[in-house]
């Protein structure tokens, strides 16, 4: 299945400079030099083709994989407002996972929402590779063309006058 997984996983934004993405799987090393490995895969559901999640595993370069977690799509809102917007039945294999057809040449995750995602990932890594998010993330709209005039900086004096 063609997933373009690498645009999956760039949409994240995770801070870890030493990682890469081979196949459907995202591999990262948080702290260099460290024996602890990332590996964030996808999930499959009871349907052919169709993923309802990432599962996260710590992996120790000696001794294999020594923890892991599974982050549902559903409980993290990822596919949420493209489901009602398309009134996604609940029950339906399509709600909360996607599969491997989607828009023609867009990703078949189109409009996911991976903050809910992303946050949760943060908070599983933080564990296991203490300070390794302290680097800033890239702005989530970093790229685009449109762009805004930023707001003027609050006075002193504003918030006491009525």
């Amino acid at each position: 299945m063609l997933m373009h997984a690498p645009k999956f996983f760039a949409e994240l934004h995770l801070p870890f400079a030493h990682s890469t993405v081979i196949g459907n799987t995202y591999y990262a090393t948080p702290v260099p030099g460290a024996p602890l490995r990332l590996r964030i895969s996808f999930t499959q559901t009871i349907h052919a083709d169709t993923y309802g999640g990432l599962r996260l595993a710590i992996v120790h370069a000696d001794r294999g994989e020594i923890d892991a977690v599974a982050l549902n799509f559903v409980d993290h809102g990822t596919f949420h407002r493209r489901d009602e917007a398309q009134n996604t039945p609940k029950r339906s294999k399509q709600y909360g996972t996607f599969g491997p057809y989607g828009p023609v040449g867009r990703p078949p995750w189109e409009g996911a929402v991976t903050g809910g995602l992303r946050d949760a990932i943060e908070q599983y890594t933080a564990v296991w590779f203490p300070g390794a998010w302290q680097a800033p993330a890239p702005h989530r709209t970093e790229g685009r063309t449109a762009h805004s005039t930023p707001a003027p900086p609050p006075t002193r004096g504003a918030a006491r006058a009525r």
